[in-house]
């Protein structure tokens, strides 16, 4: 299976999660690129903040480490 980028030419690539109630589990919600994090945070909100979410992460996409994979 072709591994995803982990960057582009525009910057990294950042997964973000989010969870409405404090007590649901985070959900991938999609993700970002960005030259930094600072500016991958405020893509992130700018895209994915038309729901009212309690939480929202980013993680690297180079930092996300596969634990199991289906081909």
């Amino acid at each position: 299976m072709k591994q995803p980028p982990l960057a582009t030419p525009e910057g990294d690539v950042y997964e973000v999660f989010a969870k409405f109630q404090p007590e649901e589990p985070l959900r991938h919600v999609g993700n970002v690129i960005a030259a930094d994090p600072n500016l991958a945070g405020m893509y992130a909100f700018t895209l994915y903040n038309e729901w009212a979410w309690s939480e929202m992460i980013l993680v690297p996409r180079r930092e996300v480490v596969t634990l199991v994979e289906t081909t």
